[in-house]
Order: structure tokens, then C-alpha cells, then sequence
């Protein structure tokens, strides 16, 4: 696992809307059995994002966004298939994150 890699939702009821979780836990700390995530939200399921929060990605073909507010920690265990990373996406994913803590 490393930070900025993307995950498949294995959890049925929210998969349609929530394709993809986004692992943003610094790498120095894999040992531990849970990871901080994001969910990545369908652009069609989440409407208007808000500039700096919620950045877009495309994730095979299917056009993403970053719902940093809804950051949360998870087991290791409820992650999917690694489908991608968004590390190329780092200033982006870590601009969002410090609007979200600072408002910055």
C-alpha cells in the first residue's frame, strides 16, 4: 500500500456512487492496520464541488471527485484491488486536504 493509490469500494451499498477510495496515509506508517482514506464520488453523484476541496480525477474512463470532507480511517482489510495512484496528482490531493484543516 502507498499513499495516493486508489482502491476499489468493496462495500456494496455505497459503490454505485462511491467507485473508489483514496489511500492518503503517509507511507511511514503502513504498519499499522488501518489507513485514512477518501472517497472518490462519482462527478454525476456529487454535483458542484467546491473549488480547492474537491479536486477531479479520471479513474478508468469515469470522471471522479475528491470528497475530502468525508476523510476517514478504515481496516486495511475492507480495500479493493488497487486500480491506479494519483501520486502525479499530489499537490492537488494535498491542497485539498490542507483547505479541509487549515481553510487554506
Amino acid at each position: 500500500m502507498a499513499q495516493f493509490d486508489v482502491y476499489e469500494n468493496t462495500n456494496p451499498e455505497t459503490r454505485q456512487t462511491i467507485p473508489y477510495l483514496l489511500d492518503v496515509q503517509a507511507d511511514l506508517l503502513d504498519n499499522l492496520a488501518t489507513r485514512v482514506v477518501v472517497p472518490l464520488i462519482t462527478a454525476s453523484a456529487m454535483g458542484k464541488a467546491a473549488m480547492h476541496l474537491n479536486p477531479t480525477f479520471r479513474i478508468r474512463r469515469t470522471a471522479v471527485i475528491m470528497s475530502t470532507a468525508e476523510l476517514a480511517g478504515v481496516t486495511v482489510h475492507i480495500l479493493g484491488k488497487k486500480v491506479c495512484s494519483l501520486k502525479e496528482q499530489r499537490n492537488e490531493i494535498i491542497a485539498a486536504l490542507d483547505f479541509l484543516f487549515t481553510g487554506f
